[in-house]
Formats: structure tokens, sequence, C-alpha cells
């Protein structure tokens, strides 16, 4: 499989400040990436001794600068080739995992997931039933959602994007005592093109993907970043000052046909 994955972001710093970005993919054992990473401040490269990659759990990869004011255009392009291997499991990983985080609360859910999930046994069949309770009972609205946002405010709004719908599904899987994530991915056929969200669950020995959006075949999707919610895995932040973001292309593709996906499937970020 060959997947090229990329994102042009144009930011007006208004206010001196310090970047951090997450857009790089994350590297797995198994996949051959090659890429290219630039920072432009008003026509005049960044200079790469400025910029500073920290590198996080599970591979996650954020860049990091001081910028002054000005506008800022940020490109990134990456191919994919080859699938990685499974994620790894560690055991620090199921206990995180379990706990309640900001966007994901789920002590708020626990009566209420174990009402109506807690009758499903097998695994596979618990990933199948919440991701389609969930798409079915949210609608994907873009920009109905405040980033502050948790889920238990998206099942109150019944509607959000793809952060909130991975937020809810999270916090139930969690409140059900199945550990769960928040994985930021390139999705090649998502529609609206953006940045993605979704869900990795821990089941039968493997870390699994739930879309509750299914904007996006899970078999073709490239990991950038992993972590307890979306404060852990945005693809901007900055530190003081203030920025805007003008505007964020972001391009997925597979060379070939896109995978066909189905909810009772049990897939892996590979």
């Amino acid at each position: 499989m060959k997947r090229d994955v990329g994102a042009e972001l144009d930011v007006q710093i208004t206010a001196p400040t310090t970047l951090e970005f997450q857009i790089a993919v994350a590297p797995q054992p198994g996949a051959e990436v090659t890429e290219k990473l630039s920072f432009v401040l008003d026509g005049q490269p960044i200079p790469a001794e400025d910029i500073r990659e920290i590198t996080g759990e599970h591979g996650n990869r954020i860049h990091t600068f001081a910028a002054p004011v000005g506008n800022l255009q940020v490109s990134y392009s990456a191919t994919v080739i080859g699938q990685a291997e499974p994620a790894p499991v560690r055991d620090l990983d199921l206990s995180t995992y379990l706990r309640p985080s900001r966007y994901a609360e789920a002590d708020k859910f626990f009566g209420f997931a174990a009402t109506e999930f807690g009758d499903y046994a097998d695994s596979a069949t618990l990933l199948e039933k919440v991701s389609s309770w969930v798409g079915t009972r949210l609608s994907y609205v873009p920009g109905s959602s405040d980033p502050i946002d948790g889920a238990a405010d998206t099942l109150l709004a019944g509607e959000g994007v793809c952060r909130d719908y991975a937020h809810l599904v999270v916090a139930l899987l969690r409140a059900v005592n199945v550990p769960a994530r928040l994985v930021a991915v390139y999705a090649p056929g998502c529609d609206p093109m953006d940045f993605h969200a979704v869900a990795e669950a821990f089941v039968d020995g493997h870390w699994r993907v739930v879309d509750a959006t299914c904007l996006a075949p899970r078999q073709s999707m490239v990991r950038i970043a992993t972590g307890r919610d979306a404060a852990d895995t945005a693809f901007l932040d900055n530190h003081k000052g203030a920025v805007v973001l003008n505007n964020c292309t972001v391009t997925a593709t597979v060379d070939g046909d896109l995978p066909t996906d189905s909810v009772d499937q049990l897939v892996s970020i590979r």
C-alpha cells in the first residue's frame, strides 16, 4: 500500500509566541516514510537549527520554535509505503487509557454505559455496538462544537465533528472497562477532507480503530499522534502570544482503490 499525505497551513502570528505542530507522520516499524517539512515566515525559511523536534509517546512528533509577529506558511508532505507493524501494547497504556481525561470523562458515563453496553461480553460486538450507537446518536455538523467540549457536552448537543465522535466513543469504552485512546490520523477518502480523529480500543490483545463517523476506510489511515484525548493530539498549539489560523488544507490519498470497510470488522491502524 502506498499513501501520500500532506498539509498546508497559513498561520498569522499577531503577538510573539512559541508554536507547536503535530502534523508529521509517526514513524512505525514496517512502513517506509519519506517526508518534507518547511516553515516559512514572511517569505524567509525558519532556520533548521531554530526548530526542535520533540519525540513523545507512541511516536508523536512535535515541531516547536519561537516565532515573532508575521505570516507563517507551513508545508508538510509524506509518502508512506507498506503497512506498519501493529501498535505496541504496554502495561502502562492499559492503565492510563482506562482513566477519565479532560475531554473523555469516562467517570460521568459509568452507569449509563453499563446499562447500554454492559450485556455485550464479546469484544468485537461491543466495539460495533458502541460505534453504531454513537454514529446514529450524533449528527456530523462542521463548526457545531466548541474546542473545549467534552464527551458529555457532545452527547447532550447531539452533534459534533470527528474529535467529538471519538471523545464520546473513548469515554463510553473506558466506562465499560475497555482501554481506549484518541488518535489523530491522515485519512484517505475522508469527506470533508481534514485532519481526522478516531478512537483506538484495546481488544483481544491489539489496538483496534473505531471511527463512528464512518467518513473514511480505517484500513488506509496513517497515524500522526496518539494520546488520552485531543489535548495530547492537537495539530497546532501555541504558548503565550496570539495566532490566527487563516487556512488549513489537508490531503490524503491511496494508490489504487480505497479499501472497503465495515463497522463490524476489527481493524488496526497500520
